[in-house]
C-alpha cells in the first residue's frame, strides 16, 4: 500500500499483480503487489511473467496532478482577483504588500512571537513560573487572594493598580486572551501551589469569543467547575465572578454574545447556590439597557477602565470577606 501511495504522490500509475511468497502471518500463498507505472497480465503465469503499461491509468493520473496544480495555484492567488472587481486593473492585482513602517513590522514580529509562545507553552505556564517559585508560604494569619482570570484581570494591576497596593495579600494571575481549558491547566500552578484562602475565578469570556476555538457553554461550565473542585479539595475557598457584560468582540465581531454571557451566569449562579460557593454579580452592577458595558466604564465594550474597576472593587472584596467568613 505504501508503494501505492508514493507512486501517486510522485504522478505515477499504480497497478497490481500477484506474487507467490510468504505473507506477514507466515503462510505460503499468492499475493498482491503494487507497481508504480506498470499493470500485469493475470494470465502469465511463467517465472519472466512481463509487465505492460497503463495508458488509461497514466492519462487519468496526469489530469489528476493538473487538477490538483490549478487549485494550488488558485489558493495562492489573491482575493480580490477571484472575486472580481469593477475595474479591470484590480482583477490583476497584486497581493498585500508586506509590512513597510517600523510599526507594522514591530507589530507583526510580535504577533509572530505570540504565536510562538503559544505554540511552545500553550497555557501560558512560563509567564508566573518564576513569580510563582519566588513568593513565600503565606504565614497563618495571611489570608491569601488569588485572583486567577484573562486580560480583565491582568489589567486590573495596572488601570487600578492601588486595589491591590491596598491589599498586599491580593496576587494577580491573570493572562490576557486566555480561555477556560488553559486557565485549567495552570490552576494547580498558579493557584494551589500559592496556598491561598480564596480564589476568585473571572473566566469565559474569551471562551465565548472562541479564542481558542468555537466551544460550548457545557464545556466552559465543566471547565469552572472542574476549577472550582480542584480549589475545594485543597481547602481553598472559591468566588465565581460573572462574565462581565458584552455586546460585540473587536477582534471577533458578529458572535453576539450577549445571550450566552447571560445563560452562563445563570449557571454560575445556580452552581454556586448548590455547592456553597459565593457567586460574585458584575454583571448587574455593570450592565446597560442592552445587556453592554457602556462607554463610560469601557474603551471597547470589553475591558473595564479606571471607572469599571471601581464598581468591581469594592464587589470584589465583599465577596472574598464573605469567602473567608465560610466554615
Amino acid at each position: 500500500m505504501r508503494n501505492w501511495f508514493n507512486a501517486l504522490t510522485r504522478g505515477e500509475t499504480a497497478s497490481s499483480r500477484e506474487e507467490e511468497g510468504v505473507g506477514n502471518n507466515g503462510r505460503h500463498g499468492k499475493f498482491v503487489v503494487f507497481r508504480a507505472g506498470e499493470s500485469y497480465d493475470a494470465r502469465d503465469r511463467g517465472p519472466n511473467r512481463k509487465s505492460v503499461t497503463n495508458p488509461r491509468m497514466n492519462a487519468l493520473m496526469i489530469r489528476f496532478l493538473k487538477t490538483i496544480a490549478a487549485l494550488a495555484l488558485l489558493s495562492a492567488w489573491p482575493a480580490s482577483t477571484l472575486l472580481g472587481q469593477s475595474s479591470q486593473a484590480s482583477s490583476i492585482a497584486a497581493p498585500p504588500a508586506p509590512p513597510s513602517t517600523s510599526a507594522e513590522l514591530a507589530a507583526a514580529a510580535e504577533r509572530v512571537a505570540q504565536m510562538e509562545r503559544t505554540l511552545a507553552d500553550w497555557p501560558d505556564l512560563a509567564k508566573y513560573r518564576a513569580a510563582d517559585a519566588a513568593l513565600p508560604t503565606p504565614e497563618p494569619s495571611e489570608k491569601r487572594v488569588v485572583f486567577m482570570g484573562d486580560s480583565i484581570t491582568e489589567i486590573w494591576r495596572s488601570v487600578d493598580p492601588q486595589f491591590f497596593s491596598a491589599h498586599p495579600s491580593y496576587i494577580d494571575r491573570g493572562i490576557s486572551g486566555q480561555t477556560t481549558p488553559q486557565m485549567l491547566i495552570r490552576f494547580r500552578q498558579d493557584v494551589i501551589a500559592l496556598r491561598p484562602a480564596v480564589v476568585v475565578i473571572l473566566a469565559g469570556t474569551n471562551d465565548i469569543a472562541e479564542n481558542t476555538g468555537p466551544t460550548t457553554l457545557e464545556e466552559i461550565e465543566g471547565n469552572l467547575e472542574s476549577m472550582a473542585e480542584l480549589a475545594r479539595a485543597s481547602g481553598i475557598r472559591v468566588v465565581l465572578s460573572s462574565v462581565l457584560p458584552a455586546l460585540d468582540y473587536p477582534w471577533h465581531p458578529g458572535l453576539h454574545p450577549a445571550p450566552k454571557i447571560a445563560a452562563l451566569n445563570s449557571w454560575m449562579k445556580g452552581y454556586c447556590a448548590k455547592e456553597g460557593c459565593v457567586y460574585l454579580d458584575y454583571f448587574s452592577a455593570m450592565a446597560d439597557a442592552r445587556k453592554g458595558l457602556p462607554a463610560a466604564l469601557s474603551r471597547d465594550g470589553v475591558h473595564p477602565n479606571h471607572a469599571g474597576f471601581a464598581i468591581m472593587d469594592p464587589l470584589a472584596e465583599k465577596a472574598i470577606a464573605q469567602a473567608l467568613a465560610q466554615k
